[in-house]
């Protein structure tokens, strides 16, 4: 028996790195997952593969979160198929950096549009199921800049901050449907970088972590996992940070 035997997760940019982790942990323990990705097909059925392999259904869905019709479409599919969605994990996200001065209307729409819009409607789309099923886990992914702050990172901090303040207000609104809303922020983590050039001299360094080290991809699959399983069970609204220990907040 598995700590979600029977549940369904969606977890969106789960191709790679930090939610490809986290979507074969959750199937390691008994999840369904809906994969996601934004355009490589390849990546994501590897990821089904490995699911299925584990003993669980498993879909990939390909869509961009950047366009609304294509995150509506991606929780539409994933209901369809299986009915509920039990867990949602909206870890996609772009980091670009530029200077706030150059910042314009259209970079500002490309950042909020899959870090904070994408986030919402997705979630929108999948909580009466989670209402009326009296079951609901949901995570939502920041990370150190938003906190800390950078050059260049104002845009990016600004959308992930939003999502703190999203998973406050469903913690409170859906608490008495049994549907609980955290928020991961996971600190300087070791994982391939798609777009290095959008990190301009900000690539992962352990400078500054007390433990010494990067995290790894594991550690924050796990802290889903303890989040979204009975575990985690008088956890809601919170928000938490998996970075060694580093003092940002």
């Amino acid at each position: 028996m598995g700590k979600l035997d029977g549940k369904v997760a969606l977890v969106t940019g789960s191709g790679r790195n930090i939610g490809r982790a986290t979507a074969l942990k959750l199937a390691a323990e008994g999840a369904h997952i809906v994969v996601n990705a934004r355009s490589n097909r390849a990546e994501a059925e590897e990821v089904v593969r490995e699911a299925r392999n584990l003993g669980v259904e498993a879909l990939a869905v390909i869509a961009d979160l950047a366009q609304k019709d294509e995150v509506d479409a991606l929780g539409a599919r994933a209901l369809s198929e299986f009915g509920r969605v039990d867990i949602l994990i909206n870890n996609a996200a772009i980091r670009p950096h530029k200077p706030f001065t150059e910042v314009t209307a259209q970079d500002w729409e490309a950042v909020r549009s899959v870090v904070l819009d994408a986030a919402l409607y997705l979630t929108r789309a999948v909580i009466p199921s989670m209402v009326e099923n009296r079951y609901g886990r949901i995570l939502f992914f920041t990370g150190e800049g938003a906190f800390v702050g950078g050059n260049g990172r104002a845009h990016v901090s600004a959308a992930k901050m939003g999502l703190v303040g999203l998973a406050r207000g469903l913690a409170s609104e859906f608490a008495a449907s049994n549907i609980r809303v955290n928020v991961v922020s996971p600190g300087n983590i070791d994982t391939a970088r798609a777009n290095p050039e959008w990190y301009r001299g900000h690539l992962p360094s352990a400078a500054g972590i007390p433990l010494g080290r990067l995290g790894r991809i594991d550690e924050i699959a796990a802290t889903c996992l303890f989040l979204v399983s009975d575990d985690g069970g008088f956890i809601t609204g919170q928000t938490i940070h998996v970075n060694g220990g580093a003092a940002y907040y």
